[in-house]
């Protein structure tokens, strides 16, 4: 990647630059992954200048860094420039071609970092002025979540995305898949004989995917009012994350032939439609509680807010995959704000042997044998059993087998945005998602989202924030004879 290359962020000032954009170019160029020479466009409505939006950059990067890192965030940041102009403005879109030209780039990337209701003005602006085809080199196009907002507007958008590029340019992001524990899940299933024998209906009893926060909405209630955990989270991040745990195994690691394996998942999935889609599904919203010591306000209460919303920000679902490796073994997704804690984990709980060993008693409980993949916060892998306790009384004790990243490899894995910037200017489009996935996704979810709407819940199941959702959400994995995993 020796040529010129550009990276136009569309919404620069926006936090997601600030917080992630920012910190993972930085490291890009540390480590000398970058193009060169590389420059930075951004590109957005406030009255900023170059140098302001230099500033602003070393800034963020300072602060993610929390070390010096001055004179390499100096030199980095040289090739910064600003294009100040409206989204909907299409002289400002001829200006940033005229800087583009200028800088004589060669390889073009445009990521929408701006709000999902100015994707289709960027489109135009870009499409009008020739940005999405007048170069030498290559020119690719980074999507942000939220896809749509449902099936239909999700096909209208991949319509509009396709009239300005091709499929081949369009990379669909979910930073959930840049991070290294999700890529490990399809090494540590298909690369170790030990596990991939037992990864199916005859040995795992279910399985439980959890994404648990501890913020509140905070200033993205104006979003989220709109959006719920199954449009923010549901959608994208935990179905992504049950396609990788649930696929075949590819013929190799490359774009199409994962992406194949996972909308087979999609597909399979048991569509749920009225009454169906009500009975598997669990939705809740916090109440004032306490997080951290600390008193926190209520979801109502949050500014922004509808005093009579009926928004969910904790939902709890059980999914079922009819194919011949899956048929009958639930699972159980769970995600929600203002949790006891912020975790993301994969449990792969097995089934226990069918008798009591010797009549021992069991203090590893039930079903000792658990695999946890840990996303995050501490990337990792456990495998808990059951051993017998050291004494003379004979008693199964759990018993634990751990990996992190950390303490094995000395390091902290890379941030995912770094990962999969990379792979977008490298041109590999694995760890993003396709069209058909994109659909197959909001096909199943706008079912749920409709059954919903036909029911016409006046309130919500409420939760003390610092808890682990509504009381009747035990009840709900309890009539399958099971219980959740706290972590």
């Amino acid at each position: 990647m020796q040529n010129s290359s550009a990276i136009v962020i569309f919404g620069v000032t926006g936090d997601l630059t600030a917080r992630k954009l920012m910190p993972a170019l930085y490291h890009l160029d540390r480590n000398s992954r970058l193009p060169q020479p590389f420059f930075i466009i951004g590109f957005a409505r406030r009255q900023w200048s170059d140098q302001i939006l230099r500033q602003q950059l070393r800034q963020s990067i300072r602060i993610a860094e929390d070390t010096g890192g001055q004179e390499t965030s100096l030199a980095f940041l040289q090739n910064c420039f600003y294009i100040q102009s409206d989204f909907q403005d299409w002289e400002g879109y001829r200006r940033l071609k005229q800087t583009l030209v200028e800088k004589q780039i060669v390889n073009v990337l445009y990521y929408f970092a701006a709000p999902p209701d100015a994707y289709l003005n960027i489109l135009e602006g870009i499409k009008l002025a020739g940005l999405n085809h007048d170069f030498p080199g290559w020119v690719r196009v980074v999507i942000e979540k939220p896809y749509g907002r449902d099936l239909s507007s999700a096909m209208n958008l991949d319509q509009k995305v396709h009239e300005v590029f091709s499929e081949d340019q369009i990379f669909r992001i979910d930073h959930y898949l840049g991070k290294e524990t999700v890529q490990n899940i399809l090494v540590f299933r298909f690369a170790n004989g030990i596990f991939e024998p037992l990864w199916n209906r005859r040995y795992i009893d279910h399985v439980q995917i959890l994404m648990a926060e501890t913020v509140g909405v905070g200033n993205r209630a104006g979003y989220y009012e709109q959006a719920g955990v199954i449009r923010d989270i549901f959608q994208n991040h935990l179905l992504q994350l049950l396609t990788l745990t649930a696929m075949e195994a590819p013929v190799a690691f490359t774009a199409d032939a994962v992406r194949d394996e996972k909308i087979k998942v999609l597909q399979a999935l048991r569509p749920y439609k009225g009454e169906d889609a009500l009975i598997n599904t669990f939705r809740g919203q916090y109440v004032s509680g306490v997080i951290d010591g600390k008193r926190v306000i209520g979801y109502k209460d949050e500014p922004g807010v509808a005093i009579n919303s009926t928004t969910e920000t904790f939902l709890a679902m059980r999914l079922f995959i009819d194919n011949w490796r899956w048929a009958g073994v639930p699972f159980y997704i769970r995600s929600g704000k203002r949790l006891p804690k912020s975790v993301t984990e994969i449990v792969i709980q097995y089934k226990q042997v069918p008798l009591s060993l010797f009549g021992w008693r069991n203090m590893a409980g039930d079903a000792p044998n658990l695999l946890i993949l840990c996303i995050q916060p501490d990337e990792g892998i456990t495998l808990t059993f059951g051993a017998k306790a050291p004494g003379p009384i004979h008693q199964i004790a759990p018993v634990n087998m751990s990996f992190d990243y950390v303490s094995t490899f000395g390091s902290e894995p890379p941030e995912a945005y770094e990962r999969l910037l990379l792979d977008v200017m490298m041109g590999d489009a694995t760890l993003f998602t396709r069209a058909d996935e994109v659909e197959a996704a909001w096909r199943f979810t706008t079912n749920i989202l409709e059954a919903w709407e036909q029911a016409g819940l006046k309130n919500l199941p409420v939760y003390e924030a610092g808890t682990w959702g509504p009381s009747g959400v035990d009840e709900f994995i309890q009539r399958d004879g099971r219980k959740w995993r706290n972590p």
